[in-house]
């Protein structure tokens, strides 16, 4: 790929700037300009635009749809979306219809979400994982994420990329790439990492190519790419979203979530992901209704609220990182938090290796569930047949890296080897009852911050990604809550901040959350530099 010359992005700047043009201006909390009309609009921004007859669901999804054309694979290539939805058009011209009529379904109606391609969507698009194994891959029911966000009114604009499998199938992998997509860039510094594996949900929402977007996790594959693109990304409790019809790496672990350009619209997104489903028994474990979550969008949200520091593990890696951490607990602190520093994660550096192999023995069953409900005719059924794939289509699967960590899950027996549980128990015991659990209960902590990550490290096709800190996996392996924040930017590269919360806590974490962005308004859009923004000498 050919790095994007000045003269080549001003001109894509141009054109994208006439493809985008909105025929009216649409006042809001800032009064939106024509020139830039698409920019960082949110939910009630739009919701309200619409409302007032200045814009439609027909129209704000074409102008989506042109800004994705002039940009994913022209302009800067940022290739954050596989697929558009080719009903798009037509499912925003009957909600627009159902709005004339006075039936408005809530605050999502009408509104453009893109969503990864790992998630089943019942219609003229695929779901492959990025993985041309899965070419073809029509679902034959939405995922339950899905069915939530039609009855909610939102626009299933497209399926975005993301790293291939979810950056479950090498240990040299480079985040942002599929076989199906290429390799994404970060839209701060096109050089640059968009991180993983929601790489393309994280970019096309900071580059405004949809209102909102949908991410999953297993271990940082919300948050990280979110910090990375400086975004706020939620990593509910294991439990709270349904998981069902979406392309699984561990049942222990796996959610879906909100990738947003602002904590309200990740509350809003939130509280309609989130809900019972009797196909994914995790869910039965909500005791009650699905909260409101904007009701916790309180800017004095940290008064005497208890927030503990993780620095062991968490800091030290990134000079540059550390310095806005510190940022941040002042202003924490003179928003009336009380912050305890340290208050470490004592069983932080112990939980890689048992994590490692209950997701290997997971992904193995978990996955040939998931393929065993592919169409007639598909490509692969088991783990094997995709490890056969890749082996005889190595120059588009495997010209960069292997396949290293789906031939160690393909070795692994049952969920019922002692092994697999011995594994099991030692995350749990390590990640919630001697890890997150017992710092809670050690400090009286309403909260723990740490950095999410460094900032985004180059793109390496050759090498992978470089191994570099960041604070993602006590909660993806506990299974609790954990929403980032913008916390501000190291040479224009996106910096983000982890709250981490107990178990079902997503509330309470939105509070903290809402007051830090509400006081620092750090969030800048992108600007699509090739290259960061580094000090001359």
């Amino acid at each position: 790929m050919t790095e994007l010359t000045r003269r080549d992005f001003i001109g894509a700047a141009a054109s994208l700037a006439a493809a985008t043009a909105l025929p009216t201006k649409v006042a809001a909390e800032s009064t939106k300009t024509a020139a830039a009309p698409l920019e960082e609009w949110s939910i009630a921004e739009v919701s309200s635009a619409m409302q007032r007859g200045e814009t439609t669901a027909h129209a704000l999804t074409q102008q989506y749809l042109e800004r994705i054309a002039a940009m994913d694979r022209r302009g800067p290539n940022l290739r954050y979306v596989l697929e558009t939805n080719p009903d798009a058009l037509a499912i925003a011209d009957a909600l627009d219809i159902e709005r004339k009529s006075g039936r408005l379904r809530g605050p999502l109606h009408g509104i453009p979400v893109l969503i990864k391609d790992n998630i089943d969507s019942a219609d003229r698009m695929t779901t492959t994982a990025g993985s041309l194994a899965l070419e073809g891959n029509v679902a034959s029911r939405d995922a339950h994420v899905v069915e939530q966000l039609r009855a909610a009114g939102a626009i299933i604009l497209g399926k975005t990329n993301l790293s291939e499998w979810a950056n479950f199938r090498s240990t040299h992998s480079s985040s942002g790439w599929s076989a199906r997509g290429g390799q994404a860039k970060n839209p701060y510094a096109l050089d640059r990492t968009p991180s993983g594996s929601s790489s393309g949900s994280a970019g096309a929402a900071a580059s405004n190519y949809c209102v909102v977007a949908v991410g999953t996790e297993t271990d940082g594959s919300i948050t990280s790419p979110a910090a990375a693109c400086s975004l706020v990304g939620i990593k509910p409790t294991v439990g709270l979203v349904s998981r069902s019809g979406i392309i699984p790496i561990a049942h222990t672990q796996d959610t879906a979530g909100p990738m947003t350009r602002s904590v309200a619209d990740a509350a809003i997104l939130l509280g309609v992901l989130a809900g019972r489903d009797p196909r994914d028994e995790a869910t039965a474990r909500i005791s009650r209704p699905i909260p409101d979550y904007t009701r916790d969008l309180d800017a004095n949200g940290l008064k005497g609220a208890r927030i503990g520091v993780a620095r062991k593990k968490y800091t030290g890696y990134s000079p540059a990182t550390d310095a806005a951490l510190e940022t941040a607990l002042r202003v924490m602190k003179d928003l009336g938090a009380v912050i305890v520093d340290p208050a470490d994660i004592a069983t932080a550096a112990k939980l890689d290796d048992p994590e490692l192999e209950v997701l290997l023995y997971e992904f193995k069953a978990d996955l040939q569930k998931y393929l065993a409900t592919m169409p007639a005719g598909a490509r692969a059924r088991t783990l094997d047949d995709l490890i056969a794939f890749n082996r005889s289509h190595t120059r588009e699967e495997t010209a960069y890296f292997g396949q290293e960590i789906f031939e160690m899950a393909a070795k692994k027996g049952p969920l019922t080897d002692a092994a697999y549980k011995k594994a099991l128990r030692t995350c749990g015991t390590l990640a919630r009852e001697k890890g997150l659990d017992a710092t809670f209960a050690k400090h009286s902590l309403d909260a723990l911050v740490a950095p999410t990550q460094g900032p985004p490290a180059l793109i390496d096709l050759v090498n992978g990604d470089p191994s570099g800190g960041n604070s993602t996996t006590p909660c993806a392996v506990a299974g609790y809550p954990a929403i980032t924040v913008p916390m501000g930017y190291a040479s224009g590269l996106p910096l983000g901040l982890t709250f981490m919360g107990r178990a079902w806590s997503e509330a309470t974490l939105i509070k903290f959350a809402f007051a830090f962005e509400h006081a620092t308004r750090v969030r800048v859009a992108p600007r699509y530099l090739p290259t960061a923004e580094l000090p001359v000498v």
